[in-house]
């Protein structure tokens, strides 16, 4: 196939793979114990994944969905829709993306799908951007900012959150040009049956309410321990009506205190492709990006 061969033997790649994998997230800063749960995360499956080479580098492949699959990670990729898509999990071979796009194509998959870890989008800069896990150390001893009180979301208030959030997830999904509309709902009815099977009295998430001058101007959700030393923030929302007011900064800041209150040390988020404000506003607080999610539609 053009010079390119599948590999029988995989063992020199994938020290290879995994030696790359976890340099790139020790060079975003992550701690050794994290550094190396991400990698476990960025391996799953990979005895299903097909490896071939051009003699200048490695093309790492996989076909997935059609069968519900779904990939857990909360990091806003496409996994869970039902529909067959490929996933490019390496390349570094100089005529390799081609090759993978066509072995996609060829097994029915309707569009591929990378995650890139470190550094820029290099040789898929042309795949859209569908969204950006970051990451930030919290300080050790956040303060609330002035005027901002933080309590926990009632369960009477949880079935009213819940939809809002649902639908707001969906939202987030399409915007970024992910999925589909039908795509996206699938996926978020599969997300929050996964992270939320006990519903509000799920283990290690904890519910907010923020509050300023007598009204709730946001809510925050996160999941403590989510990784080592890491609390996830699922949600930290500033209700429309009281954006502009400086409350998103106020927000992160409610996320770094939170990460401190289930005993974590960073704070990691995900945000959506195509929201600009959001990726200016983790930006300019500090935030890292630790992996980003691209796709296109064959």
């Amino acid at each position: 196939m053009n010079g390119i061969e599948i590999v029988p033997d995989r063992d020199v790649w994938r020290a290879d793979f995994e030696a790359r994998v976890l340099a790139a997230y020790r060079a975003a800063g992550c701690s050794e114990p994290l550094a190396g749960a991400l990698r476990e995360r960025a391996v799953r499956g990979i005895e299903d994944w097909t490896v071939a080479t051009d003699g200048t580098g490695w093309i790492a492949v996989e076909l997935a969905g059609g069968d519900g699959d779904g990939d857990g990670d909360g990091d806003g990729d496409g996994g869970g829709t039902g529909a067959a898509f490929g996933r490019i999990h390496d390349l570094t071979a100089v005529r390799g993306r081609p090759w993978a796009e066509r072995w996609c194509a060829e097994r029915g998959a309707e569009r591929v799908e990378v995650r890139l870890t470190g550094g820029g989008p290099g040789a898929f800069a042309d795949y859209p951007l569908r969204g950006r896990n970051m990451i930030r150390a919290a300080a050790e001893r956040p303060q609330l900012p002035a005027g901002l009180t933080v309590r926990r979301l009632t369960e009477e208030e949880y079935p009213g959150w819940l939809a809002k959030e649902q639908a707001a997830y969906v939202a987030d999904i399409v915007r970024s040009g992910a999925l589909s509309p039908e795509q996206a709902k699938a996926k978020s009815d599969e997300d929050f049956a996964r992270y939320l099977p006990q519903g509000y009295r799920t283990p290690d998430q904890a519910f907010y309410a923020m509050e300023a001058e007598g009204q709730v101007i946001g809510t925050g959700w996160v999941n403590h321990g989510f990784l080592p030393g890491v609390t996830f923030g699922f949600s930290l929302e500033v209700h429309e009506e009281h954006r502009g007011r400086g409350y998103g900064r106020a927000a992160m800041a409610v996320g770094e205190w939170a990460t401190r209150q289930g005993g974590d040390e960073a704070m990691m988020l995900n945000v959506f492709g195509g929201n600009e404000v959001a990726m200016r506003l983790y930006d300019s607080a500090g935030f890292t990006v630790l992996e980003e999610f691209r796709s296109i539609d064959l």
